[in-house]
């Protein structure tokens, strides 16, 4: 597989890449992304330097191997059998890896890559088909969102790889309905995206993760899972996720060690908890803590609104329905806006 094609497809027109990397002036802050990174994957260096989300501490850059970046694509152009001009819609931000991966996966498949930016309202689908699109949670919703009929324009793509976040429960179920094969990729920078697949809807759906060829994972004394794969410096690369093994290629996420909320000596996790209330709660929300005297931490459910009593007691009404003795958050709070990191998920720290 040739790592450094001499010719991309951008919406159904060959492109040289050194044309691109040298004379092309781009015209949007998403044609510099992009060229930037075309000049960083053909320069002589072996490696790429991606930057994290910050999701587990402190933002950080790393470096890659292009080699190992080279085959993470192999592995999904091989799982979702991409062939050469097949359509593929790249929505994701280029400075993360999941959005660098998409231009890699069109230049080593000779696939046919339709750039748009991140925030675009998704219209063009109504004329476009593709055959495969990588998305987070929010871009979904929105497609959903702005459909008149369930499917209208989220089935023009025939399989739709989510990622970046966990997928609330509201929108799992919505995409029952949906024909799009969709699946939800576990992964990190540092395996450069995805190393499992669990699929979300239709023939095979389930709740587990499948690990991709060559890749497996076990658990550490504290129950976090760790992986093993080729190209990995140092293995099994640790992780924070909490998990539970099937065997060493199945397993599904608990939640992370380090959101684990210890109150009156229970160890809670916030994910779990969340995924019980997902259902019945339709704002955006999250469970957190707050010190307590003799609780050591006691559990909050902060929701994201404008704050009135009707509100905070129905919420109160649903907790104790859904939420087990110990469970019960002892506050709920309501702020206007939940903090965020660049890449959409909840920032727990400064919640």
């Amino acid at each position: 597989m040739n790592l450094f094609p001499k010719y991309i497809m951008l919406n159904e027109i060959q492109v040289s890449t050194n044309d691109l990397i040298k004379y092309k002036k781009p015209e949007t802050d998403r044609e510099v992304d992009f060229t930037d990174f075309l000049k960083e994957w053909y320069s002589e260096n072996k490696y790429i330097e991606i930057k994290t989300s910050g999701s587990t501490g402190t933002p950080k850059t790393i470096k890659l191997q292009k080699e190992f970046v080279a085959e993470s694509a192999r592995r999904t152009l091989q799982f979702f059998q991409l062939k050469k001009n097949d359509r593929i819609l790249h929505c994701l931000p280029l400075q993360y890896i999941a959005g660098k991966l998409m231009v890699v996966r069109a230049l080593l498949g000779e696939l046919d890559l339709y750039l748009t930016e991140p925030s675009t309202d998704f219209a063009f689908l109504k004329n476009k088909k593709f055959r495969f699109a990588a998305m987070v949670p929010n871009q979904v919703a929105k497609i959903l969102k702005a459909e008149a009929a369930p499917g209208e324009l989220l089935n023009k793509i025939e399989q739709l790889l989510l990622g970046g976040s966990s997928i609330p429960a509201s929108l799992e179920r919505a995409l029952q309905n949906i024909s799009t094969a969709c699946w939800s990729g576990y992964g990190m920078t540092e395996t450069a995206t995805h190393i499992a697949l669990r699929k979300i809807n239709g023939s095979g759906a389930d709740g587990w993760y499948h690990c991709l060829e060559n890749i497996s994972v076990n658990l550490s004394a504290k129950g976090c899972l760790q992986i093993s794969m080729p190209g990995l410096e140092n293995q099994p690369l640790p992780t924070t996720d909490l998990a539970e093994l099937k065997d060493e290629k199945t397993f599904r996420i608990l939640g992370r060690a380090d959101n684990v909320i210890i109150s009156g000596g229970i160890k809670f996790s916030p994910e779990q908890l969340e995924k019980k209330l997902e259902p019945f709660i339709s704002k955006p929300f999250l469970i957190s803590s707050l010190p307590h005297e003799s609780l050591g931490h006691q559990l909050i459910l902060v929701v994201e609104g404008k704050e009135n009593k009707g509100t905070t007691e129905k919420l109160k009404e649903i907790c104790k329905k859904q939420l087990g003795r110990y469970e019960q958050p002892k506050q709920i709070l309501v702020k206007d806006k939940l903090p965020r990191l660049p890449n959409g998920k909840f920032n727990r720290r400064e919640t």
